[in-house]
């Protein structure tokens, strides 16, 4: 699962980033700071099973910090968008091929208003966030139609001659993209297309593209720079229509996971306050910087960062998290780890795809899955729930 951070330059997508995942990038207050993607891995909590049985588990990835798991997600920050970019304006066109395989998107848009449409410094206020967002939307329905365009006509007859259903003519074009065939027929539907795809007009177009991007891309807007923001730019962008909108303040989130590194303090993402270790020895600077940063703490329930990604992975996306084992009486591997693994999985999935998940081989020799809590024998249509620990039996 990979979380795409987007925006325009110099709204601090790559503070957020290095918030999220302590991964360097570089960081500057002007437009354009970052030209190659940077790559990073971050996580999301859950509650971890192993409390349930009073051994400590033993993630082979991520860890677990007093009875909360923090489960892997990869995190990507892309070039700053502007508008035009699918035209090839700025960097658009890597900005857009960088973004393929981003399963969902966290924008981050300048709150505060101080950053026009190309991303340079004016006053606050002078600028209205929600141009941000519109102009993003329509940046990547854009790029999505240019890449059906392409061919178009002649793909459509060979489709119709060939008996080649239009959802699967779509979905052949957008593979590259991570686009599943279900999100094509969803759009579709939800836009009521015209039933000669030939006859499909360049609105037709874009309003499909708009249509697969909502159900393929979903994405959600991060408030960043709420500290230096309005209230009611706040709460006018905290109800933005088909989004779920959060405060954050990524340098702020950054300045504590350094100094949490550094054992300056003690502080775990998404916490709403945090423990100076040696507060004695803070300079007068350091106690104003640091009480500035507890107050919007506060004010919004942490910096938002965490949130960011949480609500990324389980709700835009709707994951949830299943513990594979093998022996489902210690709930260990061969190895006898106690809970080694934790897989971030689609609500709705079943054992079968777990098995499948885990290992090809391990999904076609599936026989039946156990439920490690109730030692139940499942099928392989078993829908998932949300923290299931499941053992796969399998032909040898």
């Amino acid at each position: 699962m990979q979380i795409g951070i987007v925006g325009k330059p110099n709204v601090g997508k790559s503070t957020f980033f290095s918030a999220a995942t302590l991964a360097p990038a570089e960081i500057a207050p002007y437009p354009f700071t970052t030209i190659k993607p940077n790559h990073g891995v971050a996580y999301v909590r859950t509650k971890c099973p192993h409390t349930e049985i009073g051994h400590v588990c033993q993630p082979r990835h991520g860890t677990c910090e007093d009875g909360v798991r923090l489960v892997p997600v990869d995190v990507l920050d892309v070039a700053g968008l502007v508008p035009d970019s699918w035209k090839g304006k700025g960097l658009g066109n890597q900005f857009l091929d960088d973004l393929r395989q981003a399963d969902a998107f966290v924008h981050v848009i300048d709150a505060s208003g101080s950053t026009d449409c190309e991303g340079n410094a004016v006053a606050a206020c002078s600028h209205d966030p929600m141009e941000d967002v519109r102009f993003l939307e329509s940046e990547i329905s854009h790029w999505m139609k240019g890449i059906l365009d392409k061919g178009w006509e002649k793909a459509a007859r060979m489709a119709h001659l060939e008996g080649l259903k239009v959802h699967e003519l779509i979905h052949s074009k957008l593979t590259g993209l991570g686009v599943t065939e279900g999100a094509i027929l969803a759009a579709i539907r939800d836009c009521a297309m015209p039933d000669n795809p030939l006859n499909w007009s360049d609105a037709d177009m874009l309003r499909l593209c708009e249509n697969i991007r909502k159900h393929s891309k979903p994405m959600m807007i991060a408030l960043n720079k709420a500290d230096i923001a309005t209230p009611e730019m706040l709460e006018k962008m905290s109800h933005t229509p088909g989004y779920i909108s959060v405060p954050t303040c990524a340098e702020s989130e950054l300045a504590l996971r350094k100094a949490a590194k550094a054992n300056f303090l003690k502080y775990l993402p998404g916490a709403e306050s945090f423990i100076v270790n040696e507060p004695e020895k803070l300079s007068a600077g350091q106690r104003k910087g640091l009480d500035y940063i507890s107050q919007n703490m506060r004010r919004y329930h942490g910096t938002g960062v965490q949130t960011c990604l949480e609500l990324a992975a389980f709700k835009l996306l709707d994951l949830i998290v299943v513990y594979p084992v093998e022996d489902e009486t210690k709930w260990t591997d061969h190895g006898g780890n106690v809970l080694p693994d934790a897989f971030l999985i689609k609500r709705g999935a079943t054992a079968k795809d777990l098995a499948f998940k885990i290992h090809t081989d391990l999904g076609n020799s599936f026989i039946r899955g156990i439920n490690a809590r109730n030692k139940r024998v499942v099928g392989h249509d078993y829908v998932l729930q949300d923290g299931d620990i499941i053992s796969i039996v399998s032909k040898k």
